[in-house]
């Protein structure tokens, strides 16, 4: 298993991610953002339970407030008019966050998902919003993940029971161009 570094500097990511918010911008569209808590010391030390994959977090210090992984990058920073849901702990963008109330209060039926890490946090968040009754359009070269099997496994096995589509980003800017 790679770097989360490595994992997006390779996989062309930068360039694919970027241009799909920034076309929805410019059709007026809204960009919403669904982050992983930032690791801070003392997130985790006074947990009665803590699932492995918060453990691993922790032992890791995944996306760890200041670094590398736990700061937006320049060109990715949400703008005015984006909506910056509150920080999941977990998996799942929904789960203990603000995330589907902001959805409802925006009148928001359509999701285009993107991002990191496609096994874990985007397949949970996409599950969940097939369950809550979002349709769902997965954009496979804006995400990125550990190893080439495991975005196999998220892309081309799991998420297509929840997501209506898989695109790419050229798909998604054509289509919201027409617009």
């Amino acid at each position: 298993m790679g770097s989360l570094e490595q994992c997006c500097r390779s996989k062309w990511l930068c360039s694919s991610y970027a241009a799909s918010p920034e076309c929805c911008r410019k059709a007026e569209l809204r960009v919403f953002y669904a982050m992983h808590r930032r690791y801070r010391t003392g997130d985790y030390e006074t947990w009665k339970y803590i699932a492995p994959i918060q453990k691993a977090a922790w032992l890791h210090k995944v996306f760890e407030y200041g670094t590398w992984g736990g700061e937006i990058r320049k060109e990715f920073e949400p703008k005015t008019g984006d909506i910056v849901a509150q920080a999941h702990w977990c998996s799942s963008g929904f789960a203990n966050t603000d995330l589907d109330l902001q959805f409802k209060k925006h009148g928001i039926h359509h999701l285009i998902v993107m991002g990191l890490i496609a096994h874990r946090c985007v397949e949970a968040t996409v599950r969940y919003a097939a369950e809550l009754g979002y349709e769902v359009i997965m954009v496979k070269d804006a995400t990125a993940d550990y190893s080439d099997e495991e975005m196999h496994v998220a892309l081309d096995v799991n998420i297509p029971n929840y997501a209506s589509a898989i695109v790419t980003t050229d798909q998604v800017v054509n289509s919201i161009s027409s617009m």
